[in-house]
């Protein structure tokens, strides 16, 4: 048999499209030749030679024929060492081996030994499988667990070059991955820390409630060690688990990251990240050379982002947040390919007062002058600011609430109301974070008094169409978290309080 053809999957973006691998074994020429075509990469081009050794050494031998391999369709540019099963499974083919191999999608590095070597985004090539109706995948042992959890096809995770190739001699020999039983995976070492521990900060600690009920995004604007960064540490542990669809989807975009810990399956927390002031553009937004990959904002998705010291990050940066805040995705435009990474995300920012960090403090005296306050505030913009619909100060803690034993409240008890107020939410089809224009009318339905209550707000604090929509739509999830169903003045004088950069003189 001198042509065979294999199947495998690369990925752009956080789904993978099927690839065709063609080996051709010519009668004649010389056995050095070994050409890939179908626009490969350096590391595929580079493949011939860890193919060569892993053959060699798994003792199959090597082909005394030229190699041509076609990776079809040859317009898609074709990335990473995973085309190496694939490719040295087709030489096998082709050297009459094994017959036909159809029904199988195979990807895997290859050590020079012929171990199998874990990949990227093994979920979505998995999901790839399922889609095009091929019902087994052979993949790297490592991940395996991942690729498992999809229904309706055979997850073979091989650790070696002849496990691969006993799977075609001998069927029954390797019996396929099972999914993790009540696979659950924490993505944050934050979970497991509780509200109940931080002393003061009540007002704090219900804007976090209200933020993590609706979706909301938040920033704490307060003095060094006054608490911001355990705060918003402590958001994980009151937020909902992930459903099924979510966390699929947040597992895969974590697969395609690499960023997913070898043997784990579905992930069920919500992820927390938080990137140093210095991340650049790609590191944020995603992007990269070659095939972009998904950034902080993505690997947020379904979860918080959380940027502490918020105006020591790049202005350039902090920009690129205005489309994933107000759409949920980020979309990379290349030459030859355009791709969409998902960002919904609830972003937690924090920040000082001012340069010295001590302006409005009681105990300590703020050494900046109003120029110097005013530029640094003016680091993050208006438009950037206008999509936060929760700013509230953090002050610092007095003595006695420091030696206190707290205000009782605990992570537990904070999220049944949560998890409570999102189950009203998703009865009306979304977050109140996310409720469209055309549906904020009737979902936060006032009376007179609250109309009343939402003019003088408006205003006073002199409210653009963006930040009136943000501070009704807080207003809404303060409403559901008491179980109301009339969004009333109360919740409007609520909201009013967590806009503490409309109602400060520095924001000017």
């Amino acid at each position: 048999m001198a042509l065979f053809r294999t199947r495998s999957a690369a990925v752009y973006g956080i789904d993978a499209h099927l690839i065709d691998v063609e080996v051709d074994m010519a009668q004649s020429g010389n056995s050095r030749d070994f050409i890939t075509v179908g626009m490969p990469d350096t590391a595929i081009r580079e493949s011939r030679e860890r193919i060569k050794s892993a053959l060699m050494n798994s003792g199959f031998g090597y082909p005394t024929r030229s190699v041509t391999i076609n990776l079809a369709p040859a317009n898609i540019r074709k990335e990473g060492a995973g085309f190496d099963l694939p490719m040295a499974m087709g030489i096998l083919g082709a050297m009459g081996i094994f017959n036909k191999s159809e029904q199988f999608l195979m990807v895997g590095e290859l050590s020079l030994d012929g171990l199998i070597r874990p990949v990227r985004g093994a979920l979505s090539m998995a999901v790839c499988a399922r889609k095009m109706g091929i019902p087994n995948v052979v993949i790297p042992a490592d991940n395996a667990a991942e690729a498992a959890v999809v229904e309706g096809v055979n997850v073979y995770g091989v650790r070696h070059l002849g496990e691969a190739v006993s799977l075609f001699t001998q069927p029954d020999r390797i019996a396929p991955a099972r999914p993790i039983s009540g696979a659950t995976v924490s993505t944050s070492q934050f979970t497991n820390l509780d509200f109940a521990d931080v002393r003061g900060q009540t007002i704090a600690k219900r804007a976090m409630e209200v933020a993590a009920a609706g979706g909301h995004n938040l920033l704490m604007i307060g003095p060094p060690g006054s608490g911001k960064t355990m705060l918003a540490r402590r958001i994980p542990g009151i937020l909902p688990p992930l459903n099924f669809v979510e966390a699929l989807e947040t597992t895969q975009i974590h697969s395609v990251a690499g960023v997913l810990a070898q043997g784990e399956g579905l992930l069920k927390a919500r992820p927390f990240r938080s990137p140093h002031h210095t991340v650049s553009d790609a590191g944020l937004i995603g992007g990269g050379s070659g095939t972009p990959r998904p950034g902080e904002v993505s690997l947020a998705h379904n979860g918080v982002l959380f940027l502490d010291e918020l105006p020591e990050f790049n202005r350039n940066v902090l920009e690129l947040l205005r489309q994933p805040l107000e759409e949920g995705s980020v979309s990379l435009a290349r030459t030859n390919l355009s791709l969409t990474f998902p960002a919904n995300l609830m972003l937690m920012g924090a920040m000082n007062p001012c340069p010295c960090g001590y302006y409005g403090d009681r105990t300590k005296e703020c050494r900046c002058t109003g120029s110097q306050i005013q530029r640094y505030i003016g680091k993050i913009s208006g438009p950037l600011l206008d999509r936060i619909d929760i700013h509230i100060e953090v002050p610092a803690v007095e003595y006695k609430e420091l030696r206190g034993h707290g205000d009782g409240v605990s992570s537990s008890a904070m999220r049944e109301r949560v998890e409570s107020a999102r189950a009203t939410q998703d009865r009306r089809g979304a977050l109140n974070s996310r409720i469209p224009s055309a549906q904020l009318r009737k979902s936060c339905q006032l009376d007179e008094s609250g109309e009343r209550t939402l003019e003088m707000a408006v205003r006073k604090l002199s409210l653009s169409a963006r930040s009136h929509d943000r501070l009704l739509k807080v207003a809404r999830t303060i409403a559901d978290l008491s179980g109301q169903e009339q969004v009333a003045a109360k919740h409007i004088a609520e909201a009013v309080q967590y806009r503490s950069l409309d109602r400060e003189y520095w924001s000017a």
